[in-house]
């Protein structure tokens, strides 16, 4: 498990009670920013994630100069004498499920916001910009337990229906069960859909068999939300930390140079195995900060994507 431990604040740290004016304007907050996003220029690339997720066959046609070789249809090439390509079309439908994660862990954060947040901010956009491109959207939440599904439908009202439910949803569970609920999203999808899994990836269960069976069918998309305080910790002598997921306490001596290094270096260790669990899946990975703005970090990522797609 990547470090499970967080300051202990003397209070216990539950989800902030928001009054439905204040809801309403963090949806618009979302909206707005999402538009903006999507509107610029240099982030017009949120889109290309949504776009050409499939293709299928539609003709075979004379090759015409600029043409990709790659698409030569060597069999009718051959029997016909001239070159031939085949053409393909996108598939337009395309169905978008967020599986986002409300355990305990996630309401830690030590700068700008707590990973809740961010997850919930992230997850709103990617439905706004599901919405823009009229493809199909839903969202399922879980802690150790699937806590809600929404299934997937198209419109602006659907869309934001899920921005509220992001931002007001209470979970009943503390713990993580992300292969539970990868499982239950491959389960509930028919077709081959694109799937968001938002988490801190606070689990020891293993992840490699959920991954590989959502792949054979979905093109998964992980976004690991993360806090600083998760990878460089304070010179704060000793300090009582507890798991937030268990309850779990222990005392630990933050003034020592060696057991810094040794819990930095735990947590590093732990990033790269998820590294290497994810390119072993072919799931595509993104790290989000809740310290720094995320939007240059997003569009960077769909516009490799987009390249990728391309290629």
């Amino acid at each position: 498990m990547r470090l499970p431990w967080r300051h202990d604040r003397r209070r216990r740290v539950h989800a902030p009670v928001v009054d439905r004016a204040e809801m309403a304007r963090g949806v618009r907050r979302i909206e707005l920013k999402a538009r903006r996003l999507m509107d610029a220029p240099a982030l017009g690339v949120y889109e290309s994630v949504f776009r050409g997720h499939g293709i299928e066959f539609s003709e075979v046609r004379e090759y015409q100069p600029g043409d990709p070789f790659q698409s030569i249809d060597w069999k009718v090439t051959a029997r016909m004498r001239h070159p031939f390509v085949k053409r393909f079309v996108e598939e337009r439908e395309l169905t978008v499920l967020l599986v986002v994660d409300m355990s305990a862990s996630t309401m830690f954060g030590t700068k700008g916001k707590v990973k809740r947040q961010l997850a919930a901010e992230v997850a709103g956009i990617l439905t706004l910009a599901a919405m823009r491109s009229q493809d199909r959207v839903g969202l399922l939440m879980f802690t150790d337990h699937v806590e809600r599904f929404v299934p997937p439908m198209r419109g602006r009202n659907r869309a934001l229906r899920l921005i509220y439910e992001l931002l007001d949803f209470e979970p009943e569970g503390t713990g993580t069960n992300i292969p539970l609920a990868i499982a239950t999203a491959t389960r509930l999808l028919p077709t081959r859909s694109l799937i968001f899994v938002i988490s801190d990836f606070e689990t020891s269960d293993p992840l490699l068999q959920s991954l590989l069976s959502a792949t054979r069918r979905h093109d998964v998309v992980a976004l690991d939300i993360k806090d600083p305080a998760e990878t460089k910790l304070p010179d704060a002598g000793l300090v009582e930390i507890v798991d937030p997921e268990t309850g779990e306490r222990r005392i630990l001596d933050l003034g020592s140079a060696s057991a810094r290094d040794t819990l930095t270096n735990a947590a590093k260790a732990e990033d790269e195995e998820l590294d290497s669990l994810m390119r072993r899946s072919r799931v595509d990975l993104l790290r989000l900060w809740t310290n720094r703005p995320y939007a240059p970090d997003l569009a960077r990522f769909f516009a490799a994507r987009a390249r990728w797609r391309r290629w």
